[in-house]
C-alpha cells in the first residue's frame, strides 16, 4: 500500500486541519499490524510537535460492537496532554469532522502494568477512577471506514474530559449511567457494559500496550464507551453521571 510514513502523513495531517480523507482500505489493502504502524507514525508527529504522550483509550469493548465488526480483541489508541479537554468548559466543534461524545470509567496508574495480568493485579496498579467523556472523531469522508482505517486514525480518539477522582476500593462493576444532552437524558446504561467489568478493560489495555512498555504510572486508561456516542451539535451542553462517582460535563461551542 502507500507507505506508512506517507499514511501516517496524511491521517495526522486530516486530524490537525479537521480535514477529511478518503478511507484507506477503500482503494489499498491495510491489515490491523500496519493500521497500528500508521498509528505509531502518526502519533510520532504530534510528539514532535510538543505532545505528550499521558495514556491510552480502548475501543470496541462491548461485546455488541466486537460482533459488529467481526473481532475478538479490544482496539486501543493513544492520549496526549493536548487532547484534554477542561471539565466544565467547551470544545470548539470545528476542530472535528465528525464528533460524537460517549461516557467512559476512567483509570489513574499509580504503578507500570504490563503483559498478562490478572484483573487484582491490574486493580492493584490503579491510583483512583473517575467519570469521564471521550470525544471520537473520524476523519474519512461519509463517516465510512473499516476497523484498519479506525486503528490508523489513533482508533478515533480525538479529546476527553476527566471528573473528580475517587478510591478505586469500592464496586464499579455495575454503575449507572446517564448522559444528558441540555438537561434531557439521551443515553442510559451501565459500566457492566464495558467487557461485563471495567478491570477487564485494564487487563486488556497492559496486555495491548505492552508493545510500547506498559502502562505507566501517571497515566491515564479510558475504558471504554459505556452507552451509544452521542453525535455532537453547536450549542449543546453535555454532562455524564456515573452513580456513586459523579459527574462530568463540557459544551460545544462554535
Amino acid at each position: 500500500m502507500t507507505s506508512l510514513v506517507k499514511a501516517a502523513q496524511i491521517v495526522d495531517e486530516a486530524a490537525r486541519t479537521a480535514g477529511a480523507i478518503p478511507q484507506f482500505t477503500e482503494s489499498e489493502a491495510l491489515g490491523v499490524e500496519e493500521a497500528y504502524a500508521i498509528q505509531a507514525l502518526s502519533m510520532e508527529r504530534r510528539f514532535a510537535r510538543g505532545e505528550r504522550l499521558v495514556g491510552v483509550k480502548m475501543g470496541l469493548t462491548s461485546r455488541a460492537k466486537m460482533a459488529q465488526v467481526g473481532v475478538d480483541e479490544v482496539i486501543w489508541g493513544r492520549l496526549t496532554d493536548a487532547m484534554r479537554l477542561e471539565e466544565g468548559g467547551s470544545l470548539s466543534r470545528k476542530r472535528y469532522v465528525h464528533p460524537r461524545i460517549e461516557p467512559e470509567l476512567a483509570f489513574l496508574m499509580k504503578s507500570d502494568l504490563s503483559g498478562a495480568v490478572s484483573p487484582t493485579e491490574a486493580l492493584s496498579a490503579v491510583e483512583a477512577i473517575a467519570p469521564a467523556m471521550e470525544v471520537i472523531d473520524s476523519r474519512y469522508r461519509n463517516f465510512k471506514f473499516a476497523l484498519p482505517d479506525v486503528i490508523a486514525d489513533n482508533s478515533s480518539s480525538s479529546g476527553f474530559v476527566l471528573g473528580s477522582w475517587a478510591r478505586p476500593d469500592q464496586d464499579f462493576s455495575n454503575l449507572g449511567i446517564v448522559v444528558e444532552v441540555d438537561g434531557r437524558p439521551a443515553q442510559i446504561g451501565s459500566t457492566a457494559a464495558i467487557l461485563g467489568h471495567p478491570i477487564r478493560s485494564l487487563v486488556a489495555a497492559a496486555k495491548a500496550a505492552a508493545p510500547i512498555g506498559g502502562l505507566k504510572a501517571g497515566w491515564i486508561v479510558l475504558a471504554g464507551g459505556a452507552t451509544a456516542a452521542h453525535s455532537l451539535s453547536v450549542g449543546e451542553y453535555v454532562r455524564t453521571t456515573i452513580r456513586g462517582l459523579g459527574s462530568v460535563s463540557i459544551r460545544v461551542a462554535e
